[in-house]
């Protein structure tokens, strides 16, 4: 009896490391490695055709190319809402205000810095009459000396720059009446205290715009 007492925690012992070394030995193959097991010597096989990865499903073509068949289709593939202007133009003072300007005008910082060639401004009439859906792809495939975005930005953020460009290109090309009656360009603020460099100017309260107006 002693003595079974004295073997079980080596039994044990050994039963726990038979366990793990099989664990670590299993039977399995390394990926791309050679096979005798299959016809064609490949450990790794082929996909089931279909097979879509979690995640990759790319239903809307127009979606994830811009296109319509091959040509470049021009409306938006869902509804731009303020909140994705305000996210299209903070993507677009990330990744394309450096080269492009804030403003779109092509006057970026890059370009001033000796760039080979400046970028075009958004504003000249090829680009204000180019489909929505050939500035996605420019953003997505890239164009010229412009590397491709795809890598950088989501599908749907690089719709939402192209909203915000067009945004851009009515701004500059707007009339009295796509602006509600306002003057054209907008009146600048008014400052009670320009402000000294340390501290922010003092904007005038617009009631008090109104009255002097008076």
């Amino acid at each position: 009896m002693a003595h079974l007492r004295k073997a079980a925690p080596l039994a044990l012992v050994l039963l726990l490391a038979g366990c793990r070394l099989d664990m670590h030995v299993q039977p399995r193959q390394n990926p791309l490695a050679k096979s005798s097991f299959f016809p064609d010597q490949r450990s790794a096989r082929p996909l089931v055709p279909g097979t879509v990865a979690r995640g990759e499903l790319r239903e809307d073509a127009y979606f994830y190319t811009g296109k319509l068949g091959g040509n470049p289709g021009d409306y938006m593939p869902f509804a731009i809402t303020k909140a994705d202007l305000e996210r299209g133009r903070e993507r677009f003072n990330i990744y394309c205000a450096p080269c492009h300007s804030r403003l779109g005008d092509g006057n970026g910082y890059i370009p001033s810095r000796g760039f080979p060639r400046m970028p075009p401004s958004f504003h000249i009439e090829r680009l204000q009459k180019a489909p929505a859906g050939y500035i996605f792809g420019v953003i997505t495939e890239g164009f010229g000396i412009m590397p491709d975005y795809a890598s950088q930005i989501p599908v749907r953020d690089r719709w939402l720059i192209v909203a915000y460009i067009r945004a851009l290109q009515l701004s500059q090309h707007a009339t009295v009446a796509d602006a509600g009656g306002h003057g054209i360009p907008s009146p600048g603020p008014q400052f009670l205290t320009p402000g000294t460099g340390a501290t922010l100017p003092e904007v005038k309260p617009a009631e008090a715009e109104h009255e002097d107006s008076k």
